[in-house]
């Protein structure tokens, strides 16, 4: 079974701003969900989604956070299975670009691990037009 999913874009944006856009708890709440989190090796965060897509948290922990590199543990629910998320960036063309990776999705047993894979799939795809959407309408870089 693939066992890592693998998103990438590259913004016309800082990378400091990306950076803030994807490791600040209060900008994550913007754009993706509501977010207790810190960009600190050990922080145990937790993500609240909205009453209207079922209120699930996901629950974990902050694994590495330095410059441009985050990676945290995802319990889903109330599940007792822990994937790895990793977003890495890049400087690139005068802009960002960014890589996700959720791996450790074979931590699942084989048919929800199926099931899983295509829900984080279509997730990631929907939080990464999110991350468009928030950084094009909330945080403009100045013409040049």
């Amino acid at each position: 079974m693939k066992d890592v999913l693998r998103k990438e874009k590259t913004f016309t944006h800082s990378i400091d701003k990306v950076w803030n856009a994807i490791s600040v708890g209060e900008e994550i709440s913007k754009w993706f969900i509501q977010a207790d989190f810190k960009p600190e090796i050990g922080y145990e965060y937790t993500f609240t989604a909205a009453e209207e897509h079922g209120g699930t948290q996901i629950k974990g922990k902050v694994l590495e956070a330095s410059p441009y590199t985050l990676k945290y543990t995802w319990r889903v629910g109330d599940t007792e299975v822990d994937t790895t998320v990793l977003w890495t960036l890049e400087e690139a063309d005068g802009g960002t670009k960014l890589t996700l990776e959720h791996s450790d999705i074979s931590n699942y047993p084989a048919e929800a691990a199926t099931e899983m894979l295509g829900h984080f799939d279509k997730g990631w795809d929907a939080c990464i037009t999110g991350l468009i959407q928030y950084l094009k309408d909330e945080i403009s870089e100045p013409a040049h």
